[in-house]
Protein backbone atom coordinates (compact mmCIF):
# COMPACT_ATOMS: atom_id res chain seq x y z
CA UNK A 1 0.00 0.00 0.00
CA UNK A 2 1.42 3.57 -0.22
CA UNK A 3 3.72 4.92 2.10
CA UNK A 4 1.19 7.59 3.70
CA UNK A 5 -1.74 5.00 3.98
CA UNK A 6 0.35 2.78 5.27
CA UNK A 7 1.62 5.15 7.83
CA UNK A 8 -1.80 6.21 8.42
CA UNK A 9 -2.87 2.57 9.65
CA UNK A 10 0.36 2.21 12.09
CA UNK A 11 -0.13 5.72 13.75
CA UNK A 12 -3.97 5.11 14.02
CA UNK A 13 -3.38 1.56 15.38
CA UNK A 14 -6.07 0.46 12.49
CA UNK A 15 -7.23 -3.35 12.30
CA UNK A 16 -10.03 -2.97 10.16
CA UNK A 17 -11.21 -0.87 7.26
CA UNK A 18 -15.08 -0.39 6.50
CA UNK A 19 -15.37 -0.12 2.74
CA UNK A 20 -18.75 1.52 2.93
CA UNK A 21 -21.42 3.35 -0.25
CA UNK A 22 -24.58 3.93 -0.16
CA UNK A 23 -27.68 1.88 -1.62
CA UNK A 24 -30.23 3.95 -3.72
CA UNK A 25 -32.08 5.30 -0.30
CA UNK A 26 -28.65 6.60 0.63
CA UNK A 27 -28.41 4.35 3.27
CA UNK A 28 -24.49 3.24 4.17
CA UNK A 29 -23.84 -0.47 3.00
CA UNK A 30 -20.29 -1.63 4.21
CA UNK A 31 -17.99 -4.40 4.46
CA UNK A 32 -15.35 -4.82 6.98
CA UNK A 33 -12.09 -5.16 5.76
CA UNK A 34 -8.70 -6.26 7.80
CA UNK A 35 -6.34 -3.53 7.00
CA UNK A 36 -3.84 -5.30 5.33
CA UNK A 37 -6.33 -5.92 2.57
CA UNK A 38 -6.79 -1.83 2.18
CA UNK A 39 -5.15 -1.44 -1.45
CA UNK A 40 -7.27 -4.72 -2.77
CA UNK A 41 -10.52 -2.51 -2.12
CA UNK A 42 -8.53 0.23 -3.55
CA UNK A 43 -7.47 -1.20 -6.54
CA UNK A 44 -10.05 -4.08 -7.03
CA UNK A 45 -12.97 -3.14 -5.01
CA UNK A 46 -14.77 -5.22 -2.47
CA UNK A 47 -17.24 -7.48 -3.24
CA UNK A 48 -21.15 -7.54 -3.05
CA UNK A 49 -23.77 -9.39 -4.51
CA UNK A 50 -25.12 -6.47 -6.17
CA UNK A 51 -28.84 -7.85 -6.51
CA UNK A 52 -28.75 -7.88 -2.37
CA UNK A 53 -28.35 -4.03 -2.48
CA UNK A 54 -31.70 -1.99 -3.08
CA UNK A 55 -31.90 0.12 -6.25
CA UNK A 56 -28.78 -1.23 -7.89
CA UNK A 57 -30.19 -2.63 -10.98
CA UNK A 58 -28.79 -5.77 -10.67
CA UNK A 59 -30.10 -9.86 -10.52
CA UNK A 60 -29.06 -12.40 -8.59
CA UNK A 61 -27.63 -14.44 -12.02
CA UNK A 62 -25.29 -10.97 -12.71
CA UNK A 63 -21.70 -10.30 -11.86
CA UNK A 64 -20.48 -9.20 -8.67
CA UNK A 65 -20.79 -5.48 -7.19
CA UNK A 66 -17.43 -4.07 -6.62
CA UNK A 67 -16.99 -1.03 -4.64
CA UNK A 68 -13.44 0.51 -5.14
CA UNK A 69 -12.42 2.44 -2.29
CA UNK A 70 -11.29 6.56 -2.78
CA UNK A 71 -7.93 6.89 -0.77
CA UNK A 72 -8.68 10.70 -0.65
CA UNK A 73 -11.29 9.75 1.65
CA UNK A 74 -9.67 7.22 4.22
CA UNK A 75 -10.19 8.27 7.69
CA UNK A 76 -10.87 6.77 11.10
CA UNK A 77 -14.01 5.80 12.77
CA UNK A 78 -13.70 7.92 16.01
CA UNK A 79 -16.57 5.96 18.06
CA UNK A 80 -15.24 2.80 16.83
CA UNK A 81 -11.57 2.56 18.40
CA UNK A 82 -9.03 0.07 15.75
CA UNK A 83 -11.93 1.25 12.91
CA UNK A 84 -11.37 2.69 9.13
CA UNK A 85 -13.76 3.95 6.71
CA UNK A 86 -12.83 4.40 2.78
CA UNK A 87 -15.71 5.84 0.67
CA UNK A 88 -16.19 3.66 -1.83
CA UNK A 89 -17.96 3.43 -5.73
CA UNK A 90 -19.56 0.87 -7.39
CA UNK A 91 -17.98 -1.07 -10.27
CA UNK A 92 -18.97 -3.45 -12.65
CA UNK A 93 -17.03 -5.97 -15.24
CA UNK A 94 -14.45 -3.00 -14.83
CA UNK A 95 -16.75 -0.14 -15.56
CA UNK A 96 -18.12 2.74 -13.50
CA UNK A 97 -21.91 1.39 -12.35
CA UNK A 98 -24.40 3.87 -13.42
CA UNK A 99 -27.16 2.84 -10.62
CA UNK A 100 -24.04 3.67 -8.08
CA UNK A 101 -24.92 7.14 -6.35
CA UNK A 102 -21.57 8.31 -6.14
CA UNK A 103 -20.95 7.65 -9.67
CA UNK A 104 -24.17 9.10 -10.88
CA UNK A 105 -23.08 12.73 -8.54
CA UNK A 106 -19.40 12.32 -10.59
CA UNK A 107 -20.80 12.15 -13.78
CA UNK A 108 -22.87 15.55 -13.39
CA UNK A 109 -19.35 16.97 -10.76
CA UNK A 110 -17.35 16.24 -14.47
CA UNK A 111 -20.32 18.85 -16.54
CA UNK A 112 -19.57 21.39 -13.63
CA UNK A 113 -15.50 20.83 -13.66
CA UNK A 114 -14.93 21.34 -17.73
CA UNK A 115 -16.10 24.48 -17.38
CA UNK A 116 -13.68 25.18 -14.40
CA UNK A 117 -16.62 25.07 -12.36
CA UNK A 118 -16.83 23.92 -8.59
CA UNK A 119 -20.65 22.97 -6.39
CA UNK A 120 -20.29 24.15 -3.12
CA UNK A 121 -22.35 22.90 -0.88
CA UNK A 122 -23.39 23.56 2.88
CA UNK A 123 -25.78 20.71 4.31
CA UNK A 124 -27.67 21.39 7.72
CA UNK A 125 -28.81 18.19 9.00
CA UNK A 126 -31.68 17.83 11.72
CA UNK A 127 -32.33 14.79 13.70
CA UNK A 128 -34.36 13.97 16.52
CA UNK A 129 -33.21 11.98 20.07
CA UNK A 130 -35.21 9.39 20.65
CA UNK A 131 -35.73 6.25 23.48
CA UNK A 132 -37.46 3.28 23.48
CA UNK A 133 -40.37 3.16 25.94
CA UNK A 134 -41.42 0.24 27.87
CA UNK A 135 -43.94 -0.47 24.40
CA UNK A 136 -41.14 -0.55 22.34
CA UNK A 137 -42.66 3.62 20.91
CA UNK A 138 -40.20 6.27 20.23
CA UNK A 139 -40.10 9.07 23.14
CA UNK A 140 -38.40 11.72 23.79
CA UNK A 141 -34.84 11.18 25.90
CA UNK A 142 -35.17 14.16 27.64
CA UNK A 143 -38.67 14.44 29.28
CA UNK A 144 -37.76 18.09 30.67
CA UNK A 145 -37.77 19.31 26.80
CA UNK A 146 -41.54 19.97 27.14
CA UNK A 147 -41.36 24.06 26.37
CA UNK A 148 -44.26 24.85 23.44
CA UNK A 149 -41.42 26.57 21.75
CA UNK A 150 -37.87 24.79 22.61
CA UNK A 151 -35.99 26.53 19.92
CA UNK A 152 -32.46 28.04 20.83
CA UNK A 153 -33.63 26.46 24.27
CA UNK A 154 -30.63 26.11 26.45
CA UNK A 155 -32.22 23.71 29.09
CA UNK A 156 -32.81 21.70 26.24
CA UNK A 157 -29.60 21.71 24.95
CA UNK A 158 -27.76 21.37 27.96
CA UNK A 159 -29.62 18.06 29.12
CA UNK A 160 -28.66 16.16 25.93
CA UNK A 161 -24.96 17.73 25.76
CA UNK A 162 -23.39 14.08 26.39
CA UNK A 163 -24.81 12.75 22.84
CA UNK A 164 -24.10 16.35 21.16
CA UNK A 165 -20.58 16.53 22.59
CA UNK A 166 -19.43 13.17 21.59
CA UNK A 167 -21.20 13.42 18.15
CA UNK A 168 -19.27 17.05 17.53
CA UNK A 169 -15.99 15.27 18.95
CA UNK A 170 -16.35 12.20 16.32
CA UNK A 171 -16.77 14.45 13.76
CA UNK A 172 -14.13 17.24 14.81
CA UNK A 173 -11.85 13.93 14.81
CA UNK A 174 -12.52 13.44 10.85
CA UNK A 175 -11.60 16.89 10.10
CA UNK A 176 -15.51 18.49 9.98
CA UNK A 177 -15.23 22.35 11.10
CA UNK A 178 -17.94 21.90 13.30
CA UNK A 179 -19.36 25.53 14.32
CA UNK A 180 -22.58 25.44 15.79
CA UNK A 181 -25.30 22.93 17.44
CA UNK A 182 -28.24 24.10 18.23
CA UNK A 183 -31.72 22.52 19.92
CA UNK A 184 -34.00 23.02 16.96
CA UNK A 185 -37.97 24.04 16.67
CA UNK A 186 -39.50 20.48 17.88
CA UNK A 187 -38.80 19.19 21.57
CA UNK A 188 -35.62 16.58 21.16
CA UNK A 189 -34.95 17.96 17.81
CA UNK A 190 -31.19 19.25 16.93
CA UNK A 191 -29.17 20.61 14.42
CA UNK A 192 -25.57 20.65 13.73
CA UNK A 193 -23.51 22.90 11.40
CA UNK A 194 -20.05 22.66 9.77
CA UNK A 195 -18.73 24.28 7.10
CA UNK A 196 -19.12 23.89 3.14
CA UNK A 197 -17.14 21.65 1.10
CA UNK A 198 -17.27 20.51 -2.67
CA UNK A 199 -20.67 18.58 -3.64
CA UNK A 200 -18.85 15.69 -3.48
CA UNK A 201 -17.19 15.68 -0.24
CA UNK A 202 -20.55 16.97 1.22
CA UNK A 203 -22.59 13.89 0.28
CA UNK A 204 -19.76 11.84 1.95
CA UNK A 205 -19.82 13.43 4.58
CA UNK A 206 -23.26 13.55 5.33
CA UNK A 207 -22.94 9.85 4.84
CA UNK A 208 -20.80 9.51 7.75
CA UNK A 209 -22.43 12.07 10.54
CA UNK A 210 -25.60 9.21 10.12
CA UNK A 211 -23.91 6.97 10.61
CA UNK A 212 -21.76 8.44 12.91
CA UNK A 213 -25.13 10.15 15.27
CA UNK A 214 -27.00 6.70 14.73
CA UNK A 215 -24.25 4.11 16.46
CA UNK A 216 -23.57 6.98 19.48
CA UNK A 217 -27.31 7.13 20.10
CA UNK A 218 -27.16 3.12 19.66
CA UNK A 219 -24.21 2.87 22.50
CA UNK A 220 -25.99 5.40 25.08
CA UNK A 221 -29.35 3.61 24.70
CA UNK A 222 -31.13 6.11 22.40
CA UNK A 223 -32.12 6.70 18.43
CA UNK A 224 -30.80 9.37 16.54
CA UNK A 225 -33.72 9.65 13.73
CA UNK A 226 -33.46 11.64 10.54
CA UNK A 227 -36.73 10.67 9.86
CA UNK A 228 -38.52 13.47 7.78
CA UNK A 229 -41.55 13.98 10.33
CA UNK A 230 -41.31 11.43 13.16
CA UNK A 231 -44.33 13.17 14.67
CA UNK A 232 -47.11 15.03 13.36
CA UNK A 233 -47.44 17.74 16.42
CA UNK A 234 -43.55 18.63 15.95
CA UNK A 235 -41.59 20.21 12.82
CA UNK A 236 -39.83 17.73 10.68
CA UNK A 237 -35.82 17.07 9.80
CA UNK A 238 -35.11 19.28 6.87
CA UNK A 239 -31.55 19.63 5.63
CA UNK A 240 -30.72 22.43 3.84
CA UNK A 241 -28.57 22.72 0.95
CA UNK A 242 -26.56 26.08 0.83
CA UNK A 243 -25.27 26.21 -2.85
CA UNK A 244 -22.67 28.42 -4.89
CA UNK A 245 -20.46 28.22 -7.74
CA UNK A 246 -16.57 28.67 -8.11
CA UNK A 247 -14.01 29.12 -10.21
CA UNK A 248 -10.63 27.95 -10.52
CA UNK A 249 -9.79 30.89 -8.70
CA UNK A 250 -12.20 30.88 -6.13
CA UNK A 251 -14.26 33.40 -7.12
CA UNK A 252 -17.92 32.86 -6.31
CA UNK A 253 -19.81 33.12 -9.92
CA UNK A 254 -22.97 33.49 -7.61
CA UNK A 255 -22.23 36.62 -6.38
CA UNK A 256 -22.60 40.10 -7.84
CA UNK A 257 -23.09 43.13 -5.93
CA UNK A 258 -24.77 45.20 -8.60
CA UNK A 259 -28.09 42.81 -8.06
CA UNK A 260 -31.22 45.56 -8.74
CA UNK A 261 -32.92 43.11 -6.41
CA UNK A 262 -30.33 43.53 -3.47
CA UNK A 263 -29.59 39.72 -3.31
CA UNK A 264 -26.23 39.84 -4.45
CA UNK A 265 -27.13 37.23 -7.15
CA UNK A 266 -25.16 36.94 -10.59
CA UNK A 267 -27.40 36.24 -14.06
CA UNK A 268 -25.89 32.74 -13.60
CA UNK A 269 -27.40 32.09 -10.16
CA UNK A 270 -30.74 33.47 -11.48
CA UNK A 271 -30.79 31.11 -14.40
CA UNK A 272 -29.31 28.49 -12.32
CA UNK A 273 -32.20 29.28 -9.49
CA UNK A 274 -34.81 29.14 -12.70
CA UNK A 275 -33.93 25.24 -13.43
CA UNK A 276 -34.43 24.57 -10.04
CA UNK A 277 -37.76 25.91 -10.09
CA UNK A 278 -38.65 24.53 -13.16
CA UNK A 279 -37.61 20.94 -12.20
CA UNK A 280 -39.09 21.43 -8.83
CA UNK A 281 -41.73 18.94 -8.72
CA UNK A 282 -39.30 16.19 -10.33
CA UNK A 283 -36.46 17.63 -7.84
CA UNK A 284 -39.15 16.53 -4.90
CA UNK A 285 -38.91 12.93 -5.59
CA UNK A 286 -35.12 13.06 -5.06
CA UNK A 287 -35.19 15.72 -2.51
CA UNK A 288 -38.30 14.46 -0.23
CA UNK A 289 -38.09 10.60 -1.02
CA UNK A 290 -40.14 8.90 0.67
CA UNK A 291 -43.89 8.59 1.84
CA UNK A 292 -43.21 10.20 5.08
CA UNK A 293 -41.65 13.32 3.82
CA UNK A 294 -44.84 14.41 2.71
CA UNK A 295 -45.99 14.98 6.11
CA UNK A 296 -43.51 17.68 6.51
CA UNK A 297 -44.22 19.48 2.81
CA UNK A 298 -48.30 19.14 3.70
CA UNK A 299 -50.05 22.96 2.88
CA UNK A 300 -52.85 23.76 4.86
CA UNK A 301 -51.65 24.37 8.64
CA UNK A 302 -49.33 22.78 10.70
CA UNK A 303 -49.87 20.66 13.48
CA UNK A 304 -46.81 21.67 15.53
CA UNK A 305 -47.80 25.40 15.53
CA UNK A 306 -44.69 26.34 13.45
CA UNK A 307 -43.99 25.66 9.38
CA UNK A 308 -40.81 26.22 7.94
CA UNK A 309 -40.96 23.65 5.54
CA UNK A 310 -40.86 25.30 1.67
CA UNK A 311 -44.38 23.38 -0.10
CA UNK A 312 -44.21 26.79 -2.25
CA UNK A 313 -42.30 26.56 -5.54
CA UNK A 314 -40.83 30.29 -5.37
CA UNK A 315 -38.03 32.41 -3.96
CA UNK A 316 -36.89 34.68 -2.37
CA UNK A 317 -34.72 37.06 -0.32
CA UNK A 318 -34.29 35.48 3.00
CA UNK A 319 -37.88 33.90 2.85
CA UNK A 320 -37.74 30.68 4.64
CA UNK A 321 -41.42 30.26 3.12
CA UNK A 322 -40.11 29.73 -0.29
CA UNK A 323 -38.36 26.44 -1.91
CA UNK A 324 -35.20 29.02 -2.34
CA UNK A 325 -33.90 31.42 0.16
CA UNK A 326 -31.07 34.11 -0.82
CA UNK A 327 -29.00 34.79 2.03
CA UNK A 328 -26.86 37.24 -0.24
CA UNK A 329 -25.05 35.84 -2.92
CA UNK A 330 -25.38 32.13 -2.97
CA UNK A 331 -28.99 29.98 -2.68
CA UNK A 332 -30.73 27.50 0.29
CA UNK A 333 -32.37 25.15 -1.28
CA UNK A 334 -34.56 24.26 1.60
CA UNK A 335 -36.64 21.37 0.01
CA UNK A 336 -34.42 18.25 0.64
CA UNK A 337 -34.90 16.65 4.17
CA UNK A 338 -32.32 14.39 6.19
CA UNK A 339 -34.02 10.89 4.62
CA UNK A 340 -32.58 11.91 1.19
CA UNK A 341 -29.74 10.10 -0.75
CA UNK A 342 -27.18 13.38 -0.82
CA UNK A 343 -25.31 11.87 -3.73
CA UNK A 344 -28.95 11.95 -5.51
CA UNK A 345 -29.65 15.13 -4.62
CA UNK A 346 -26.86 16.94 -5.56
CA UNK A 347 -26.89 15.13 -8.88
CA UNK A 348 -30.20 16.54 -9.73
CA UNK A 349 -29.47 20.18 -8.43
CA UNK A 350 -26.53 20.52 -10.80
CA UNK A 351 -28.72 18.36 -13.85
CA UNK A 352 -31.41 20.99 -13.37
CA UNK A 353 -29.22 24.55 -12.82
CA UNK A 354 -27.08 23.33 -15.79
CA UNK A 355 -30.56 23.17 -17.78
CA UNK A 356 -31.41 26.60 -16.59
CA UNK A 357 -28.41 28.28 -17.16
CA UNK A 358 -27.57 26.69 -20.56
CA UNK A 359 -31.54 28.13 -21.67
CA UNK A 360 -31.20 31.24 -20.01
CA UNK A 361 -34.59 30.41 -17.97
CA UNK A 362 -35.99 33.34 -15.81
CA UNK A 363 -36.99 32.50 -12.58
CA UNK A 364 -39.50 35.53 -12.42
CA UNK A 365 -39.69 38.00 -9.58
CA UNK A 366 -38.63 36.97 -6.00
CA UNK A 367 -41.26 36.30 -3.68
CA UNK A 368 -40.57 38.77 -0.24
CA UNK A 369 -43.67 37.61 1.53
CA UNK A 370 -45.06 34.82 4.04
CA UNK A 371 -46.08 32.38 1.43
CA UNK A 372 -48.04 30.61 3.72
CA UNK A 373 -50.68 33.81 4.90
CA UNK A 374 -51.63 34.51 1.35
CA UNK A 375 -54.92 32.80 -0.05
CA UNK A 376 -55.28 30.30 -3.13
CA UNK A 377 -56.05 32.55 -4.90
CA UNK A 378 -53.50 35.27 -4.24
CA UNK A 379 -50.79 32.93 -5.07
CA UNK A 380 -52.88 31.59 -8.06
CA UNK A 381 -52.90 34.99 -9.87
CA UNK A 382 -49.18 35.50 -8.84
CA UNK A 383 -48.41 31.81 -10.32
CA UNK A 384 -46.95 30.17 -7.39
CA UNK A 385 -47.24 26.49 -7.46
CA UNK A 386 -47.29 24.31 -4.76
CA UNK A 387 -44.72 20.99 -4.59
CA UNK A 388 -45.94 17.85 -4.90
CA UNK A 389 -48.17 16.48 -2.13
CA UNK A 390 -47.49 12.83 -1.77
CA UNK A 391 -44.60 10.38 -3.09
CA UNK A 392 -46.73 9.10 -5.69
CA UNK A 393 -47.40 12.52 -7.18
CA UNK A 394 -43.94 13.31 -6.76
CA UNK A 395 -42.52 9.98 -8.75
CA UNK A 396 -45.33 11.10 -11.10
CA UNK A 397 -43.47 13.96 -11.96
CA UNK A 398 -39.93 12.55 -12.23
CA UNK A 399 -41.33 10.16 -15.01
CA UNK A 400 -42.94 12.89 -16.99
CA UNK A 401 -39.95 15.25 -16.76
CA UNK A 402 -37.88 13.39 -19.43
CA UNK A 403 -34.58 16.38 -19.31
CA UNK A 404 -34.10 15.77 -15.73
CA UNK A 405 -33.81 12.06 -16.07
CA UNK A 406 -31.79 12.43 -19.45
CA UNK A 407 -29.27 14.61 -18.09
CA UNK A 408 -28.84 12.30 -14.06
CA UNK A 409 -29.23 9.45 -16.11
CA UNK A 410 -31.98 7.43 -17.65
CA UNK A 411 -30.77 3.83 -16.16
CA UNK A 412 -30.83 5.21 -11.94
CA UNK A 413 -33.94 7.25 -12.19
CA UNK A 414 -35.90 4.27 -13.55
CA UNK A 415 -34.56 2.46 -11.17
CA UNK A 416 -35.52 5.12 -8.60
CA UNK A 417 -38.95 5.18 -10.11
CA UNK A 418 -39.34 1.71 -9.62
CA UNK A 419 -37.99 1.28 -6.29
CA UNK A 420 -40.34 4.04 -4.54
CA UNK A 421 -43.27 3.10 -7.04
CA UNK A 422 -43.20 0.30 -4.64
CA UNK A 423 -42.93 2.16 -1.29
CA UNK A 424 -45.76 4.03 -2.57
CA UNK A 425 -47.71 0.56 -3.09
CA UNK A 426 -46.59 -0.63 0.25
CA UNK A 427 -47.90 2.20 2.35
CA UNK A 428 -51.18 2.62 0.49
CA UNK A 429 -51.76 -1.05 1.59
CA UNK A 430 -51.38 -0.18 5.25
CA UNK A 431 -54.01 0.48 7.71
CA UNK A 432 -52.96 3.28 9.96
CA UNK A 433 -54.05 3.68 13.69
CA UNK A 434 -55.63 6.53 12.68
CA UNK A 435 -58.03 5.02 9.88
CA UNK A 436 -59.05 2.56 12.30
CA UNK A 437 -60.00 5.17 15.32
CA UNK A 438 -61.94 7.07 13.15
CA UNK A 439 -63.18 5.02 10.76
CA UNK A 440 -64.11 1.40 12.56
CA UNK A 441 -67.40 2.64 14.16
CA UNK A 442 -67.96 5.61 12.26
CA UNK A 443 -70.67 4.53 9.69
Amino acid sequence: MPQDSEKFIADNDIKYVLAQFVDIHGVAKTKSVPANCLMDVVEKGAGFAGFAVSGMGMEPHGPDFMARGDLSTLSTVPWQPGYARIVCEGYVNGEPHPYDSRVVLKRQLKLLDDKGWTLNTGLEPEFYLFERDSNGGLVTVDKTDVLDKPCYDYKGLSRSRAFLETLVESLQAVDFDVYQIDHEDANGQFEINYTYGDALQSADRFTFVRMAAGEIANDMGMVCSFMPKPASDRTGNGMHFHLSITDEEGRNLFGDDSDVNGMGLSKMAYHFTAGLLHHAKALCAFAAPTVNSYKRLVVGGSASGATWAPAFIAYGDNNRTAMIRVPYGRLEFRLPDSGCNPYLVHAAIIAAGLDGIERELDPGTPENINLYAMTEQERFDKGIDILPQSLNEAINELEADTVLAERIGNEVVAEFIKTKREEWIDYSRHVSDWEVNRYAEFF
